[in-house]
């Protein structure tokens, strides 16, 4: 399967379609306002509008309530709802159910006892995103620049899909994918010249750094055999 590339945390027109024209897999819009990356409703429909079609939206939120969802779900129709904060196996479940949509479950990961309710949020998730803890005192719990050791992730067998986030940028992406062997890659604050303004020349570098690990992935999978 081809490596997924997602680029988080858009905020204006002219970025979504550098990301959408360099081939980002999926797009991710934030409603959470203590990101620098928080989205008003009426901004979410109008990026909403432009990449409709053209790549995965998705749409991340932390703990929110059924009314916020509910508005960010008719405002930005995303495709996966990315769970961001502290949400119960039982919130993701009742989430899914309410609003019908994927569901991706953010795991914040420090040391491999991060990786305990994985079992649990796999049975009711539709994918799994792997992002680095954030530190305590922190007023968001990513799009930090933070990087987790990927080698807890070495030895993971999970029969789902599943991407790593967490501190990747143009030059690190390789060895993420290397490492982890996951599915996708998740890139917000490694792609921005300053907290939520994103940059199109690292969008456009990341994106080809992200294919060039496919590939090399690909090559080593085929040696091996």
């Amino acid at each position: 399967m081809s490596l997924l590339v997602k680029i988080c945390g858009l905020s204006t027109r002219e970025t979504l379609d550098v990301a959408l024209e360099a081939g980002a897999d999926m797009v991710g819009f934030v409603f959470f306002p203590p990101s620098p990356r928080h989205l008003s409703l009426d901004i979410a429909r109008e990026l909403g509008r432009q990449a409709k079609g053209r790549a995965v939206k998705v749409a991340l939120t932390v703990d929110a309530d059924d009314v916020t969802l509910e508005n960010v779900v008719e405002t930005l129709q995303p495709d996966i709802l990315q769970l961001h904060g502290r949400e119960t196996i039982a919130r993701v479940r009742d989430i899914k159910q309410r609003f019908g949509l994927q569901v991706m479950k953010v795991l914040a990961v420090e040391t491999a006892a991060d990786l305990a309710p994985l079992v649990g949020y796999a049975a009711v998730a539709d994918r799994i995103l792997f992002d680095a803890r954030a530190p305590k005192g922190a007023t968001r719990p990513g799009g930090l620049g933070a990087v987790f050791d990927w080698h807890v992730l070495e030895q993971l067998e999970l029969d789902m899909p599943f991407m790593v986030s967490g501190g990747l940028n143009a030059d690190n992406v390789a060895d993420a994918v290397r490492v982890t062997r996951a599915g996708g890659v998740d890139i917000s604050s490694g792609v921005e010249r300053s907290p939520g303004i994103k940059d199109p020349e690292l969008i456009r570098a990341f994106i080809r750094a992200a294919r060039a690990a496919e590939h090399q992935s690909a090559f080593a999978i085929t040696d091996d055999r």
